[in-house]
């Protein structure tokens, strides 16, 4: 059930009000907490690429730094080597660079790993802390559940001067991995299962893309993090809801540390805003990149930013819709039609009018004189006359869109019929006389004739003439071939994570890209990659990385109009 959807955009355009996280950090400034200790952070583990749900909280916390003019900090929670890559933290770089925002310092977690481990041998000083040496196996038993309480670990009253020699043996390499941890000393009766003894290092015998082989064992997410911020000295640390049983252990933490002098970072949540007819899991987009059922992380069907910005999305349409969702206690799957109409807005606005032709059929005039040539005036923007005309070939054979054509119509087709008028954008009204079949019954030629006194345009020469319909064309001897990907949702079901028993590729839809063949008019010849047109009538289109002088390549970025919720209300 999509709980949030377009019915967010007829809202009346009243002053805007605090939500509740800018509520909490007024809260905090009325309590003495000082405006230029503000600081925020925006805090992604290296471990693959960032997607629309990380846009939401990229937009949060940069433009938190905006409204209250503070700085924010860059940091890559890097405490997993074995998942971590340096490929991944150049995209994240590059995706937020991309969005538009700037980051006061570039931080890492493994720029803290000594004063981490530092600490950890401080705890171990004062008994709050033990390296324990029982299996997953035994560990998970000896845990309790939800509604029983833990065991003690057999080695939890292991001696200061053991647990130390132990701790540095982890650290030079000794052991091999999995054969101890060192867990934090607070309780096996805890309800909250997060604080019974929890992990702060594990041994990991793996290359760090930052510190090479310096290190054999790293600091738990938990442990790392909080601290991190502290370090930092961050003052709001906003994270979504499943990080909210971690906020006791949080806390926890920064009180063995804590400086009163300093300022003591605060966690809060804000609820995931997952969208419709994708997933946004990083393990899950992983997925479907090593088996094939994407090409890569920016694969234009893909959830993730540099999908989006391959596809063609311009990035103030994704600030625009984070800040429309806004943010929320309570999870909510949006429609993904939402962000389809932040990008048509912007596109709209910015993106210059073409033809193509996708779908081709020949139309011949025939009373169009043989081998005459014209360069016609064609506007490149109905929303900013500033864009100017380009000029456009027009000759006696054109492609124009099959199903722009039908023998007999009724009276609410306005496009061309045998007996009927009907303008060619840019050109002349043509009449359609004849067609002519293949032997299947194919329509292969349309044959019209056109009214030399009806041209358009702004000149002396147009004409005022007017019909009902108009299509658009591209000459042939003129047009340029290109591959055109045409791209459908990736998932038929709406919350392809919504059944946790099903495996969310079993909703893959095979359909969700089409290749084909389109013929473009001439001036897209030079169009460089990232570059966004509107093919007229036909809806927005950007070119692929993939584009070279000898083959352009177009992605289809989103329709003129969200012609998927017309389907989806027909069945």
């Amino acid at each position: 059930m999509i709980t949030l959807s377009l019915k967010i955009l007829n809202m009346s355009t009243e002053e805007k009000s605090l939500n509740f996280i800018e509520q909490i950090i007024e809260e905090d400034l009325k309590k003495g907490l000082s405006k230029d200790k503000l600081r925020f952070r925006f805090p992604p583990e290296p471990n693959g690429y960032l997607h629309v749900g990380h846009a939401s909280a990229i937009c949060l916390n940069f433009g938190l730094g905006l409204d209250y003019q503070a700085p924010v900090n860059l940091r890559f929670d890097d405490t997993n080597p074995a998942k971590e890559e340096q490929e991944y933290v150049d995209a994240i770089k590059r995706d937020i660079e991309w969005l538009g925002y700037k980051w006061s310092n570039e931080c890492y977690a493994s720029d803290y790993f000594q004063q981490l481990y530092d600490w950890a041998v401080e705890f171990i000083k004062a008994g709050k802390a033990y390296v324990d040496s029982q299996s997953s196996e035994e560990m998970a038993i000896q845990k309790g559940t939800p509604t029983t309480p833990g065991t003690n670990s057999p080695y939890r009253d292991r001696s200061v001067e053991e647990n130390l020699d132990l701790f540095t043996r982890m650290k030079n390499g000794e052991f091999p991995n999995g054969t101890h941890i060192l867990r934090a000393k607070i309780s096996m009766n805890a309800n909250n299962m997060l604080m019974r003894d929890p992990i702060m290092y594990r041994i990991l015998h793996a290359h760090h893309h930052r510190t090479g082989n310096d290190w054999c064992i790293y600091p738990m997410y938990d442990w790392a993090h909080g601290e991190s911020d502290y370090l930092e000295q961050i003052s709001h640390s906003f994270c979504t809801l499943e990080f909210l049983p971690h906020r006791e252990l949080y806390d926890w933490f920064l009180d063995q540390v804590y400086d009163i002098k300093k300022v003591r970072p605060k966690q809060r949540e804000f609820a995931r805003r997952n969208l419709s007819h994708t997933v946004v899991s990083k393990r899950k987009l992983l997925q479907l990149v090593e088996e094939g059922h994407v090409t890569a992380w920016d694969d234009p069907r893909m959830s993730t930013i540099s999908g989006m910005r391959r596809r063609g999305y311009p990035p103030m349409a994704i600030r625009n819709f984070a800040n429309t969702i806004g943010i929320a206690k309570r999870e909510n799957l949006i429609d993904v039609s939402l962000l389809e109409f932040c990008v048509r807005d912007i596109l709209n606005k910015t993106a210059p009018r073409v033809m193509a032709v996708l779908n081709p059929v020949k139309l011949v005039i025939t009373n169009y004189p043989e081998g005459k040539e014209e360069n016609l005036d064609a506007e490149n923007s109905q929303e900013d006359e500033s864009l100017g005309f380009r000029k456009v070939p027009f000759s006696k054979e054109l492609y124009i869109e099959r199903e722009d054509f039908q023998e007999e119509a009724n009276k609410k087709f306005f496009r061309l019929t045998l007996g009927t008028e009907v303008r060619l954008k840019n050109a002349y009204i043509i009449k359609g006389e004849s067609v002519v079949k293949d032997a299947a019954g194919n329509i292969t030629e349309i044959h019209c004739t056109y009214d030399e006194d009806s041209r358009s345009g702004s000149g002396t020469e147009a004409s005022q003439r007017k019909v009902k319909g108009t299509i658009h064309w591209v000459s042939i001897n003129h047009a340029i071939e290109a591959e055109v990907r045409i791209y459908d949702r990736l998932f038929t079901h709406e919350n392809p994570d919504g059944d946790k028993d099903v495996d969310f590729k079993k909703y893959i839809n095979p359909n969700s890209l089409e290749v084909i063949t389109g013929y473009l008019e001439p001036s897209l010849a030079t169009a460089k990659n990232g570059e966004r047109f509107q093919f007229q009538r036909l809806g927005y289109f950007c070119v692929d990385k993939d584009s070279s002088s000898e083959k352009l390549v177009f992605n289809k970025t989103v329709g003129l109009r969200d012609t998927w919720a017309k389907l989806e209300s027909k069945e």
